[in-house]
Parts: structure tokens; sequence; C-alpha cells
């Protein structure tokens, strides 16, 4: 029943996959295993992310170990699913091992999983996470009986406290030592329904080279699911099996069974009687704890009231925790202006490091406290499970606009990011709710949209109470969040409605336990997410603000000394060197279009490098102001924006009016290219990326144009 051949040789490289349902643990076991030895990429052909854990064991062996996406069953809803089903399926390169992880406190459905993975005949473990919980569950489980049931290694563990992770780590280096197939018997299903069975189950045999265990398997699949049937067309002999599989359907529907429900039903009972063998629950009749806690937070009444003081709470704490920290940041990169500056001669080299690269790249890193604390609460709330509920509670909202509530948690991922957001659109089965879940997605504020609400809301927005408790800068960010909420709202709706027509789908979602965050899977969240601002973003913006730098240095010309003389100010000279530059002349020729939103060519400038990512809008102004008055660049730059003024009619270029037109711009702006790369590999046409641009730069547009020319019919301006 185990190892086999436990005096084989263990190979010096392996491939490992991590399976299991979701909310079962399995991310939290994998960063328990690999540490800070990971890697991402992506699955060949698609955007799926893949992440992969190095580990080295005993005479140097390097394992591979891959965190597949997670699912219910071998037959996939989802192009995620799928995406992990051709892992593990994967008939040219086989998993060396698979580890199963199940959740200790939901056996009865984890099994089924595990059960169609035992079938493929491949070396296994498997790991019952969450045992601390199943314990206080009172749920009593006989490992030793489910091993002999399932004939393979049956491992207990709590990974989010770090119990047991070292006795896994050595069974899978034991499993791959023993290279040992998974040998037990067939699990018990019905003989009458085996013999229809068999004639697909010899077909397997003869023409896919597969054993007894997994040719019953497949078939069953096979009979079972029209899907699986149809990954086997491109076969020589497809036609034969698809006469093979209607004939035993025909002959299932003959006996009153339901051809499509045949694996569930049969797997299940099986499942439910190795449960009732290995298994004894406690009191059944107790309310659980996320039931009790789900009645107060999920109430029609209280729950979204609570859900809206829970975001107000996180807004308020994004401004008020990350002022220490962005502060420091401040400083240090003044310092380090100021440092370079004295160490080095003057000269374009010294302009181009202080002014261009410094100030650049430390004009967007300062916001970094900031994309942290809201990283951290996107995680928190996923991590105690509430992120589900806030779900939950929403699908009443997007299904009288057509959609369903598998569309919420993309829109809420999209909070952070709307790359990843985007690419958890996958899990919506239906293509048209997918489709409208994408282009609405970027509406969404993002992380890097706060450097630039926070650099307007510092500046411009005095930090009074509203209410007497409520800062009125944590409210104004707050209103941003929501006004691409509902404007998502009200672009699907219409989205539905007139061009991408379909039915809606019943929502059905699983609400997972009510659990304490891991402080260690949080900051590795947060970790992963400077990684990717710092390294990722930090590329782009070192050059962008290189650039900008030469575009807003070059041509050098001095203002006519007739022209200087009668301005008699140094600010107008270096007005006039500025506006005579590339990136001066690049924003004269737009600012006639933007003039009616309140921006200038210097904002126009930041509209367009912005593109390339949302704040580099900040490194932008950074950048030209710096060069500016390149004698002052440690002046912040709030209170360079602050000073500004326009030296055709000496009124300041920058009000609360101008700064609430910008953020409204960037809310409802599409300004991010890797948004539109990434909507154009996840449709595979450009039909659609360019039509959300369209759509958002017009909303975008207008919204502005009425914020500003309305404020200033009522007075604002």
């Amino acid at each position: 029943m185990r190892p086999l051949r436990s005096s084989a040789p263990l190979t010096k490289s392996a491939r490992v996959l991590l399976v299991g349902n979701p909310n079962s643990g399995k991310t939290t076991l994998f960063n328990a295993l690999t540490g800070l030895r990971q890697k991402v990429a992506n699955y060949p052909g698609v955007t799926v992310e893949k992440k992969i854990g190095l580990l080295e064991g005993p005479d140097h062996v390097h394992v591979e170990l891959h965190d597949l996406p997670g699912l219910y069953s071998l037959s996939a809803n989802s192009l995620d699913e799928q995406i992990a089903v051709n892992e593990i399926t994967a008939r040219q390169t086989p998993p060396d091992l698979i580890i199963v992880v199940a959740d200790a406190t939901n056996l009865e459905r984890n099994l089924y999983l595990c059960a169609q993975l035992l079938d493929l005949g491949l070396p296994a473990l498997l790991v019952l996470n969450m045992m601390d919980e199943a314990e206080r569950s009172e749920i009593h489980i006989d490992l030793a009986g489910l091993e002999r049931k399932l004939g393979v290694r049956v491992l207990a563990a709590s990974a989010k406290k770090g119990s047991g992770i070292e006795e896994i780590r050595r069974a899978l280096f034991a499993a791959l030592r023993s290279q040992a197939n998974v040998k037990t018997g067939f699990w018990q299903i019905p003989k009458h329904i085996a013999q229809i069975c068999k004639p697909v189950t010899g077909w397997f045999q003869a023409n896919a080279a597969m054993g007894a265990r997994r040719a019953f398997a497949e078939a069953l699949r096979t009979i079972s699911d029209e899907t699986v049937l149809k990954s086997w067309a491109k076969h020589p002999y497809a036609s034969e099996l698809q006469g093979l599989v209607k004939t035993s359907r025909d002959e299932l529907v003959k006996q009153h069974i339901p051809w499509r429900q045949t694996e569930a039903a049969a797997r299940y009972a099986w499942v439910d009687q190795l449960i009732a063998e290995n298994v004894r629950h406690g009191p059944a009749h107790r309310l659980t704890r996320s039931e009790k806690i789900d009645r107060v937070l999920t109430h029609r009444v209280f729950g979204p009231v609570i859900l809206l003081a829970v975001l107000l709470v996180i807004f308020q704490a994004i401004f008020a925790w990350a002022e220490l920290p962005m502060t420091a940041i401040e400083e240090f990169f003044t310092r380090m202006q100021e440092a370079v500056a004295a160490a080095m001669p003057d000269g374009v080299l010294e302009d181009l490091i202080v002014n261009g690269a410094i100030t650049g790249v430390g004009a967007v890193v300062v916001f970094l406290p900031q994309i942290l604390l809201l990283v951290f609460f996107l995680a928190l709330l996923e991590e105690s499970g509430y992120l589900a509920r806030a779900a939950f509670m929403l699908d009443r909202v997007m299904a009288k606009i057509g959609l369903q509530g598998h569309s919420v948690i993309p829109l809420l991922s999209s909070f952070a990011c709307a790359i990843p957001g985007i690419m958890a659109a996958r899990t919506i089965k239906n293509p048209q709710d997918r489709l409208i879940t994408i282009l609405v997605a970027p509406l969404m504020s993002c992380s890097a949209r706060l450097p630039v609400y926070t650099l307007m809301i510092g500046a411009f927005i005095p930090n009074i109470a509203v209410l007497g408790f409520i800062s009125l800068q944590g409210l104004t960010l707050l209103s941003m969040y929501l006004l691409g909420i509902v404007m998502a709202i009200i672009a699907a709706y219409l989205l539905k409605r007139f061009i991408i027509k379909g039915k809606t789908q019943a929502f059905l979602m699983e609400l997972p336990a009510y659990r304490r965050p891991s402080l260690r899977s949080i900051l590795w969240q947060m970790y992963d997410r400077a990684k990717v601002f710092v390294l990722n973003a930090g590329k782009v913006i070192l050059a962008i603000s290189i650039v900008l730098w030469f575009l807003a240095s070059y041509p050098r010309a001095a203002a006519p000394a007739g022209e200087q003389t009668a301005q008699a100010t140094e600010t107008a000279a270096e007005n006039f060197e500025i506006l005579n530059s590339y990136a001066g002349r690049l924003g004269k020729f737009i600012e006639p279009v933007i003039e009616p939103l309140g921006f200038d060519w210097k904002i126009g400038i930041g509209l367009i490098t912005s593109f390339a990512a949302r704040e580099v809008m900040v490194s932008t102004l950074a950048t030209i102001y710096n060069v500016q008055n390149a004698d002052e660049s440690s002046v912040d730059l709030r209170e360079t924006l602050r000073s500004e003024i326009n030296p055709k009619t000496g009124e300041p270029v920058y009000t609360p009016l101008v700064a609430l037109s910008l953020m409204v711009f960037f809310v409802l702006a599409c300004q991010c290219m890797s948004t539109v790369a990434i909507v154009r590999r996840e449709t595979d046409t450009w039909r659609w990326p360019m039509f959300m641009m369209t759509y958002m730069t017009v909303l975008a547009y207008l919204g502005s144009l009425v914020v500003y020319q309305g404020g200033k019919l009522l007075g604002w301006g």
C-alpha cells in the first residue's frame, strides 16, 4: 500500500502539485513550506498566474512546488479550474507527486476531489489542514483508518499556526524517494453502473494506455461530463468513444439514472461511507460561531451599514496611519538629493540624477505606506472571511443590474489592482457577465490612483472634522472610491441592457468560516505587493522620470532680456524655460482640449505620461516643478502646487475645485496601458480594450467637465 521501492534513488529535481478546494488553506500551506523562495509566472498561452515555490531536500534535491488554482472537482467550470485540471492530468509530463490539501472541518466536500485525484494512480499525500479548528468543533478523525482506506499517507496540520509543516516536508521527500503509485482497491460503486461503464473503460485501456483504475475513473467522468468527452475530440478513435459513451448514457436513462449525476452520486455515496467509518462529530444542534456572527454581519439592514462603516474606517486609517512613514520617506529622499548634489559637480548628469531620477521615483515611493495599508486591510478582510460576505451582500445590487455575485470578487479585487481583478473574472461561467465585469473593473479605484488622490487631498482639502469626528480628507477619499463603484454599476447596467445582452445565472458561493487572520499571510501579501510596486512600477517610473527630465529641460532657452526685465522675477524666467521645452510644447498642444476641465498644460503632460502607470502623474509633476525650481528641489510637492501662480492671470493654478476635477478624471479614465494589455489578452481581440478605453475616456472627460464647470457656476472656483 505504501513505498513499493523504498530504496530507489531520489531524483535531483521534481515537480510537486499542491491541489485543494478553495478556502482549504492551500496557499497558507504553500507559503509555510516555501517561505521567501517563490517565483511568479504565467501558464503558457494564458494570463493565469502560476506560483512556484522552491524546496531543497537531502542531497541537494530541488523541488518545484506548484500552488494550483483552487477547484472542487476535475470537472472544470472556469478557466482557472481548467488550467489546474490540465496540470494534474498532463499525459506527457505527469507530476512527480500530488499533495491534496483538505479542510478537516469539511471532509465531506473535500474528499470528493481527493477521490478523483487518487484514481489517477499518481504518488500522493493527503494533508488535513485546519486540524485545530476541527478539534475545537469536536470533530475527531481516524487518520490511520483513512490511510488504510485511501492507500496514501494522511497528515494532520494547521498551516496558519505552523504545526505539522516539518512532518509534511519530510513526507514529501520520502514520497518522492519511494516513487510509489497509489495502490488500493476500487472504491465501491453499484455493480450495474460499473457494468454499464465497462465498454468505455475498455476503450481507455486500449487507446489511452491507462491502467484499470484510471481508465474506470476516466470512463465515469466522460460519461457524466460533456466537457470531458469533448476534450478527447482530437483522438484518432474519438468517434468510437462517442458512440460508446452514447450507448452507456442511453442505458443509464433506461434504468432511470440521470447520466450527468452518475459520478457525483456514486462518489458522494462512497465519501459518506468513508466519513461514517472514520470521522466522529460533536453535537450537531448547536449554531456555529460563524452562523452566530452572520446573523449580524449579513443582516439585511445592519449588514450594509456595517460594511459602509468598515470601508469608512479603512480610508480614515489610510490617511492617519500613513502620515508618519510618509514623512520619513520624504525626508529620506530630500537628504539623498542634498547628498548627491553636494557630492557631484554641477552639470547635466547631476541635474539628471537629482531632479530627474531621485525626484521622480521619490515622489511615488512616498505613497508606498498608503498602498501597503490598503493591501493590509483587503488581506485582513479576505483572511477573516468577511470579504466573501461583502460579495454576498452586494449580490443583491449586482442582481438588479443583471450581473451575479461572482462579479463582486473581481471588482473588489480591483481595489488593489485592476489586473488581478480582471484575471479573477475567469471564475465567472457566463461569458457575457465575464466580459462586462472585465470592462467595468478598471472603474474601481486601484492602489495606483491612490498617490494622485492623496496628493490632491493633502494639498487642497482641509484637515477638518465633519460632524465632529469624521475627517474631511478621509471622507473625500472614500467618495472617490464610492464614485468608482457607482459608475461601475451604471456602466454594467447599460452594457448588459444595450450592448452585451444575455441571461443572468443563479449565484452560488461558498461562505468560508470566520477565521482569525494570519499575520504571516497578510505580511506575505504586503511584501508581494511592495515588491511589485517598487520593482515593476519603479522601473517604469524611473524610465519615464528620465525621459520627462529631458523633455522638460531641453532645448535650453533663456528668456529675452527685455522680457526678463519686464517680468523681473526668477519664476517668470523659469516658466519661459519650461514653456519652450519639448514637454511644454506638447502640453501646450493639448491645453485647449483640457482647459475646460480646469487643467493647464503641465497637468496635460501628466495625463499623457500616466498612461504608462497612473502613479507616474505624481512623478511627472514633481519632475516638471523641480526642473523649474532646481535650487529648491527639497520643497514639498504639495507646497509647490499650492503656491503655483498662473503668470497670465495672477491666479492660483491649483484650487480645491481643480483638484476635485482632476481626481474625478482619474477615477473614471483608463490611465493604464497594462490594464489595456491584459484586457486584450483576456478577450483575445483589440475590439473590447479599444471600446473600454473610449467609453472610459469620454466618461472621464464629461465627469471632470461637469465637476469643474458646475463648480464655477456655483461660485466654488
